[in-house]
């Protein structure tokens, strides 16, 4: 059974091993292959039966000149990049990683939040830059405070990831609400279920945890900044697409949106005229919620995992049934 990975360096740069999954085929790894639309795609898939990516697009030209495909795997739980309405016609089953970083980027989301309220970083620059040697007093600020106790959160998508923020949120005596199309009881649990308008009212800081669907793509937009408090702080480590970007940027320049905090924007790795690069309070940092050791070797047990069930001819964790 030959496999290829076409984008393994993001999953293991050299700290996890390929081993296991080297048992079950013959296995050709690629650091990088492309992340839009290439030739070289179908190129390097060639004969294999098992594709394993990341970011590297699957379409329905890629599927149709690689006929030998029998299995795409996918090193993550969103597998929008993949056309898996088309594998599903043509008999190939998607497979996903749906839980690994649960409580790596609940804890990342509120660490950016947390960020953007003391600005750590700034701050220790500038004691080591010699301010506060020279400073007349005995402590100094550069930016407000902000005391997150007693505050609304609002979180939109209180699946397995906005759960686990909302846990962090109460330890801090936040009032937390969710806006989330299917309520449960652990998510009662945690939050206040409201409708999505009451939600973007009330709410001092929001974060997006959903998926992206048609439904949820370019669910912040101007008309919904518009409902927001003044002076909201706006946290993303979902998806890019869920923002309208130039919208958010317009929104943290005239100080409706008092901050943002992104690990994801619309396309990655960012691109150079993204407006949110110059826009006011807004912290962006390259998609690495995810990219614990820990949470990577739990992407890498459960791909070997969804390959060996395929091959075992009961596969698991389908998302194209």
């Amino acid at each position: 059974m030959k496999i290829v990975i076409l984008d393994g360096y993001t999953e293991n740069p050299g700290d996890l091993s390929w081993g296991e999954l080297e048992k079950l085929g013959e296995v050709t790894v690629y650091d990088r292959t492309s992340y839009e639309e290439a030739p070289i795609i179908a190129e390097r898939i060639g004969d294999a039966e098992i594709v394993i990516m990341n970011k590297t697009p699957i379409s329905r030209a890629t599927i149709d000149k690689c006929p030998n495909i029998k299995l795409i795997a996918v090193l993550a739980t969103g597998y929008n990049v993949v056309d898996y309405e088309y594998a599903k016609e043509k008999g190939i089953p998607v497979v996903n990683v749906p839980t690994y970083g649960t409580q790596i980027v609940g804890q990342y989301a509120v660490g950016l939040l947390l960020e953007i309220c003391s600005h750590y970083g700034h701050h220790d620059q500038t004691v080591k830059e010699g301010k506060w040697e020279n400073n007349q007093d005995w402590c100094y600020w550069d930016y407000p405070m902000i005391e997150l106790y007693g505050k609304t959160a609002g979180i939109i998508g209180l699946g397995r990831i906005g759960q686990a923020t909302a846990k962090i949120l109460n330890s801090m005596e936040m009032k937390v609400l969710a806006y989330d199309g299917h309520q449960t009881e652990s998510g009662k649990a945690l939050a206040e279920y409201v409708e999505l308008d009451e939600l973007l009212a009330k709410s001092d800081v929001i974060f997006l945890h959903c998926p992206l669907f048609p439904s949820t793509e370019g669910m912040i937009n101007k008309e919904n900044i518009a409902k927001m408090k003044d002076g909201v702080i706006l946290i993303n480590n979902s998806r890019g697409q869920l923002v309208v970007e130039q919208d958010l940027a317009d929104a943290l320049n005239s100080g409706k949106v008092y901050a943002a905090g992104l690990d994801v924007v619309s396309t990655e790795p960012i691109k150079g005229d993204n407006p949110l690069l110059k826009a006011k309070n807004c912290l962006i940092t390259p998609h690495i919620s995810w990219a614990a050791q820990a949470s990577r070797q739990r992407i890498m047990d459960i791909t070997v995992a969804n390959v060996k069930a395929f091959l075992d001819g009961e596969a698991v964790n389908v998302v194209n049934k």
